[in-house]
Order: C-alpha cells, then structure tokens, then sequence
C-alpha cells in the first residue's frame, strides 16, 4: 500500500503569493501528498479556501490548522470551543504544565508541541503521556531546531526529544513529525524526515509511521468529525427523509 506522507506544519507566509506557491510546489515534488499549515484564528474561510486550491492544482491535499498558546486551563477550553469547528487540526503549544496537562487530557485537541529549548519547560513526562493516552493527543515534533542548532544546544534537544520519544512509546501515545520550516532551503523529503528521526529513538517502521499513517489519521478523524453527517463517535447519519 502507498504512503501517504504528511507534513502537518509546514509554516507558510500565505501574505507572499509566490514563495507560497513556490514551496506548495516543492513539498508536492518531493512526495508529500498531504500538508497542513498554520492560521491565526480569526483567519477568513476564503482565505484558507485560496490554499487549498493552491494545493489541489498540484495534487495534494490540504488541511487547515490553528497553533494556540493558551496561559491558562480556561484559555484553552474557551479556544477550543472557539475553534475545534473551524479547523481540521488543532495544536496546542504548551508553554507551562498546567495547560500542558488540560491538553493532553481533551479530547479536542490533535497535537501537543513543545517548542521550548530549555528542558526544564519541556512537560512531556510520564504523567502527560498518561493522560494522552486516554486521549487522542498526538505528541508532534518539528524537525526545524534539529537542522539550525549546533553545538550543546543540539545536543541537548536530542537528549529531550529521546526521553520524550522513550516515553511516548511507553505510554503508547502517537507520535508526529512535521517540518516546521518557513524556508524552501530547510524542507526536507519524508524519508529524510524520518531518517533525522532515527536521531531520537525512532526505528524505521516507527518513523516512517510518524510521517504518514499518524498524521493522515488524525485529519481523517478530524473531517469524519466535521461532516455535516457526523453525530457521535461511531454513529454517522446514512439517509435523511421520510421514508428511512
């Protein structure tokens, strides 16, 4: 069966027509089939329409996608609210433990990012990934600080990222990897991707899984739930009418 490889943060500057279209076109040439990019909240439809056209011109799929950072619990369930409806992915950037906690536990949230370099504000621990686990929170990791740090701040990152790994797996919580780039020069294919995952623990099978089958899965649940026919976990309208 075909892999479907996705990149679910690929951070355009969709106000620049042509550097969007340009690495829209490049993510299409290098094997990727699926892309989601990030949006402020209070971005039009038209406007996420527009890239989605974008994307279809060269055959690939697109989703759309909000990166919140909530400072408290209660931001976070007022985003969520706000937004689940909105957006096909929805990721949470967790910048201190308590939200990182109410995320990982909310079942309307698809990706848990921590993007911090200091590993004291890293909070993916066995307590997280418990409540994950019951959840459907994925723990995503971006590629990006991999390819542009050096020196002990690198070396540092991977030690995070292998305790992290070691214990998603444990728990058995999903795990993601998306580029996070901006630039054409630093987007790299899926299987580099994957690759540069061998880095922090990943096997092959495991990788590969993180630029595929895990992140399609989650905006395929994501559309099942947005469908006009969804109604309940398991539980989808088939025929409306009179006579059903």
């Amino acid at each position: 069966m075909r892999k479907i490889f996705a990149d679910l943060h690929l951070r355009l500057n969709v106000k620049d027509q042509a550097a969007t279209l340009r690495m829209i076109a490049k993510a299409a040439s290098f094997g990727y089939h699926l892309i989601a990019v990030p949006f402020p909240p209070e971005t039009p439809y038209n406007e996420i329409a527009q890239l989605k056209v974008a994307c279809s011109e060269v055959k690939m799929d697109f989703a759309s996608r909000v990166d919140i950072r909530p400072k408290t619990p209660n931001d976070l369930l007022r985003m969520l609210r706000r937004l689940r409806q909105k957006f096909e992915v929805i990721c949470v950037i967790c910048e201190n433990k308590q939200v990182a906690r109410q995320a990982a536990k909310d079942r309307r949230v698809d990706l848990l990012n921590f993007s911090s370099l200091d590993f004291r504000k890293r909070f993916f621990d066995e307590a997280e990934a418990e409540l994950a686990s019951s959840s459907l929170a994925a723990l995503e990791i971006d590629i990006r600080p991999l390819l542009i740090l050096e020196g002990p701040s690198r070396i540092r990152l991977l030690s995070s990222l292998r305790r992290e790994v070691a214990v998603a797996r444990e728990f058995h919580v999903p795990i993601v990897i998306s580029s996070g780039v901006s630039e054409e020069k630093l987007l790299r294919k899926p299987r580099e991707m994957a690759v540069l995952a061998f880095l922090f623990g990943l096997d092959e099978p495991s990788a590969l899984m993180a630029v595929a089958q895990a992140p399609a899965a989650i905006v395929k649940r994501n559309r099942e739930k947005l469908s006009p026919n969804f109604v309940a976990e398991g539980i989808r309208v088939i025929k409306e009418g009179t006579d059903c």
